[in-house]
């Protein structure tokens, strides 16, 4: 019974890791690859594969075999079977090649080819055309893709600190940090490879050599929403419905977008979801407890740097180089910078929060000079805010190199060193988080901001 149920799990996750479902996705979405075409006709084992997915013959196969009917799969065989899904050549999967344009329609389309906006981060590989037809779904889905990246947090963040609510984003760093490690954490522990192309298509290539089980962005984009309408409903007062729809609609919106884009699985998305939401589950009643250590015990900033420092240390350790582990220092390390202006504002008396019986706060009326103030502490203090990245970036790299003893000629050669890598993020985000939190709002008294 268990060894059948077992089975029928195992089935299910090949059926869901199928790149077959990402390309159809795609296509019913007017994504269009410029694959070749395939002038094989596809073998009779290739049809049983393509049936359902690679699941129905290959689940067969698995129940008859005595081994696993009687014994279920280790967790090694389980990774392995599953990957296989992944490893489906083009002509299992005949339905995507309608993604592939040819003759008059490869002439018609020439002109409407674009390429993924930005390089690959380890290779610089540019990726591969492909054709838009749907344009309204494009630009959807890359704002969608978008809320995960690193120009939205550098946004986000400060603009919940400086407008709305330090509380909730001081806290809302906490869970964002922590979702992020767990999550790079088990792609470098997992080692799944990204859908393979074709037939899938490629339409962002920036993460597509990192490790895709679970989806990271999936994982942030249901943790950040989600911890936010949590955090405030409670605490402002607005309609709950709403919220509760908005925090969906991002959540929704962030793990499709990771389908359309071509770099996870159906699988991989639902994994990642349900891996946030029980990460919530652990961490959300622990925030409280967490922010008050951080602001007001004697030995947190020694305790906050020594923790995520070790925790990126261990991420570090899990595989060999490659921009998830960065992205996880990058995450610890704002948390770092975060926590540590968040107390020194405690003892200076800045910010302070607002008394327990103010609770629940009322929304402000949202007229032009509030509006004008708040998009002008944003545009100034993010515009420091990257500054103050740039700056750092020139001495960040140098600086590690030279105290490591590791040659600065080629950065990103220098930076595959674990301790050249680590020591920037925390150089550079850190100050970067720590500006944010205690110096961008001194600027804005300085300049009648506040």
């Amino acid at each position: 019974m268990a060894s059948e149920a077992l089975n029928r799990f195992v089935c299910l996750c090949r059926y869901l890791q199928d790149p077959c479902h990402v390309a159809r996705f795609q296509q019913f979405c007017g994504v269009r690859g410029t694959f070749p075409k395939k002038t094989t006709e596809p073998s009779e084992s290739d049809a049983k594969l393509a049936v359902n997915g690679v699941c129905v013959g290959q689940c067969q196969e698995d129940r008859a075999a005595s081994g696993d009917s009687a014994h279920g799969l280790s967790g090694q065989r389980l990774r392995k079977s599953l990957n296989a899904a992944g490893d489906v050549e083009p002509e299992e999967c005949p339905a995507a090649f309608l993604n592939a344009p040819s003759g008059l329609e490869a002439e018609r389309d020439s002109k409407g080819r674009v390429k993924p906006l930005r390089r690959n981060s380890l290779t610089g590989d540019v990726g591969q055309e492909f054709i838009i037809e749907n344009k309204f779904l494009f630009y959807l889905f890359t704002i969608g893709t978008e809320l995960g990246n690193e120009m939205f947090f550098i946004v986000f963040f400060p603009f919940l600190m400086w407008n709305v609510d330090p509380y909730v984003s001081r806290q809302l760093i906490v869970v964002w940090a922590w979702v992020l490690f767990f999550g790079q954490s088990t792609k470098d522990l997992v080692r799944w490879t990204r859908p393979p192309s074709p037939p899938v298509v490629k339409v962002e290539v920036f993460y597509n050599t990192e490790y895709s089980m679970p989806s990271t962005h999936a994982m942030s984009g249901t943790a950040l929403p989600f911890s936010l309408f949590m955090l405030t409903c409670s605490r402002w007062e607005y309609p709950f419905m709403i919220g509760l729809s908005l925090a969906l609609f991002w959540s929704v919106l962030v793990c499709i977008s990771r389908i359309y884009m071509g770099m996870h699985s159906v699988l991989e998305v639902i994994t990642g979801f349900l891996y946030s939401v029980l990460i919530l589950a652990v961490l959300h009643p622990l925030l409280d407890d967490i922010d008050t250590f951080y602001l007001s015990h004697s030995y947190a900033p020694l305790v906050v740097l020594l923790v995520h420092v070790g925790f990126s240390l261990v991420a570090f350790s899990l595989d060999s180089w490659s921009t998830s582990r960065g992205d996880t220092a990058q995450a610890l390390a704002t948390a770092v910078g975060a926590a540590l202006a968040s107390r020194l504002n405690h003892q200076l008396g800045l910010q302070p929060d607002p008394p327990e019986e103010a609770l629940p706060l009322t929304l402000p009326l949202i007229d032009r000079a509030l509006l004008g103030r708040s998009i002008l502490r944003l545009l100034v203090g993010v515009a420091v805010l990257l500054a103050v990245r740039a700056a750092m970036k020139v001495v960040a790299i140098p600086l590690a190199c030279k105290i490591f003893g590791v040659p600065s000629d080629d950065v990103r050669k220098a930076r595959q060193h674990a301790q050249v890598e680590l020591a920037y993020r925390f150089i550079v985000y850190g100050t970067v988080a720590y500006c944010c939190v205690f110096l961008v709002p001194l600027l804005f008294s300085f300049l009648g901001l506040s």
